[in-house]
């Protein structure tokens, strides 16, 4: 089993963690810029953060065999602090390094004035360097901050297949299906979505357009839960080709579109996606 997990914070993880995922068969990752749980005062971290994400992170993981990409942009937590809206300014000095490979996490926290207008400026961004979108639904009042969310990507003008709305579950697939827009599920112990209910969405909607993902972070979670949710998959029927969608060539087809995925000396990669480009030699 080959799994490409693609929202998972190892800023927050151990070197064990990426051993373990190794062994679980984690070939490739992205990881997303996020709050980091202590607010940031001054865009200097940001870029401190983001210098990070593109240089330590990758070599951690290079350490394991697992291809380590990434997302920037100023998470919706934060762009409610007057003190880091200048990280808008930062972002295009990011966005042009090969090894980003979209904008991210964008969206919704509070569903704030603030937060509309650094969302609405960053998918801005993901149009102008012909980048892939990372959106961050509300852990609160998620129906209404997903459908608000689809309204603003409607009006930025980014077409809807190069985005990717996260965080979802039972309730609000349908209306990101319905949009066009590729469904993101977080799988967790405690909360969002567990292996058994991930299985049942996909028995339903199907591997279409979907991305599962272990979002692990400072909080509790489990890296390895992509791997059980392929397992389930498998013990509920599904064949190890509909794994291998799910858990490796969706992420690579979503993500190719940036042209920026390295995914080479790991393998038995399939790298022809329509519409997508995948990046054959070293970043």
């Amino acid at each position: 089993m080959r799994i490409f997990d693609p929202h998972i914070h190892m800023t927050s993880r151990t070197t064990d963690d990426y051993e373990a995922m190794a062994a679980a068969g984690v070939r490739a990752i992205v990881e997303p810029a996020f709050w980091l749980g202590q607010p940031r005062t001054n865009p200097g971290s940001f870029a401190d953060y983001f210098d990070s994400l593109i240089g330590w992170e990758p070599y951690r993981a290079s350490q394991f065999g697992i291809r380590h990409h990434a997302t920037v942009a100023l998470n919706p937590k934060e762009a409610n602090d007057p003190r880091c809206t200048a990280v808008l300014d930062l972002l295009p000095r990011y966005l042009a390094k090969d090894g980003v490979v979209a904008v991210g996490e964008i969206g919704y926290d509070s569903m704030t004035p603030a937060e509309d207008e650094a969302f609405a400026a960053q998918l801005a961004l993901a149009v102008e360097y012909e980048l892939p979108a990372l959106v961050h639904t509300p852990h609160r009042d998620k129906a209404r901050g997903t459908e608000r969310t689809l309204a603003v990507v409607a009006e930025s003008g980014i077409a809807p297949g190069r985005v990717v709305v996260d965080h979802l579950n039972e309730v609000t697939i349908g209306l990101v299906r319905e949009s066009g827009c590729w469904m993101g599920f977080s799988i967790y112990p405690d909360t969002k979505m567990s292996p058994p209910r991930m299985v049942e969405i996909l028995k339903e909607y199907g591997p279409e357009r979907i991305l599962v993902n272990s979002a692990a972070d400072w909080g509790r979670s489990d890296p390895l839960l992509t791997r059980a949710t392929g397992e389930a998959m498998l013990a509920a029927g599904f064949t190890d080709d509909d794994v291998d969608r799910v858990l490796w060539r969706n992420p690579v087809e979503f993500y190719g579109q940036s042209g920026r995925l390295d995914l080479s000396d790991i393998g038995d990669v399939d790298a022809t996606f329509e519409g997508s480009s995948i990046k054959r030699g070293g970043s």
